[in-house]
């Protein structure tokens, strides 16, 4: 599944991408409990008391968020969004055993990411700014407005943003493949962001949430549509 940039996000934005096949998602968030513990003590630990501007982990989310105009604490990234919500003494959720592993990746390399029903989607998928009017119903949303924001679409139009995710791909009991995308800003380190994914490939298999699996690549910050 290729996804390319529009001209409007080359060099704003740089792409992680994994797919993740013969997946089994369980309601019960049992595969990935302890692991959520785990991040919350580590969360509380390191950053209790800090404001997200002085934590340095944060900063590429945010960075991302500025090269295309947005202001990080009005729409914040998901990965900020899950880390604050753990400073405010309240767990991260529990969704099922795929979205509770996404989370606990978000907040381990503390970048956003969009966890897609690889089946829902229609492609080709590509990646630009989201239109003035533009939104989709997100989860738990009624509506994600999307105008200047990043977006990913596919034939049907978007689907999901470093911020929130469309109802219209979500993953649920049902899912059998899935579609992991990191979102960064286009100088993070390509080496750093291929090992994220792999780090997520790995996670994945260990706790049973996939059998199989594609081979991760980046999309290109500056490429050209259609280039891989």
């Amino acid at each position: 599944m290729e996804i390319v940039l529009a001209e409007e996000v080359r060099g704003l934005v740089r792409l992680g991408v994994l797919e993740l096949r013969d997946c089994r998602v369980r309601e019960d968030s049992e595969a990935a409990e302890d692991l959520l513990l785990e991040k919350e003590r580590e969360i509380r630990s390191r950053f209790q008391g800090m404001k997200p501007g002085e934590i340095p982990q944060l900063a590429p989310a945010r960075r991302l968020y500025r090269a295309a105009g947005l202001d990080p604490t009005r729409n914040r990234p998901s990965s900020e969004a899950l880390a604050r919500r753990v400073l405010k003494g309240k767990s991260l959720p529990r969704i099922n055993s795929a979205v509770d592993l996404c989370n606990a990746a978000a907040v381990s390399y503390f970048l956003p990411i969009g966890l897609y029903d690889l089946d829902k989607l229609e492609p080709p998928l590509r990646a630009r700014l989201g239109r003035e009017g533009e939104s989709y119903e997100g989860l738990g949303k009624p509506e994600v407005h999307l105008a200047g924001r990043f977006c990913l679409e596919d034939r049907r139009g978007p689907f999901g943003n470093p911020s929130s995710d469309s109802k219209r791909t979500s993953v649920d009991e049902n899912t059998r493949n899935l579609l992991w995308v990191i979102y960064a800003p286009a100088d993070y380190d390509e080496t750093k962001l291929l090992g994220h994914l792999e780090w997520s490939a790995r996670l994945a298999g260990e706790r049973g949430l996939c059998a199989g699996r594609g081979e991760p690549f980046l999309v290109p910050s500056s490429g050209k549509e259609g280039e891989r």
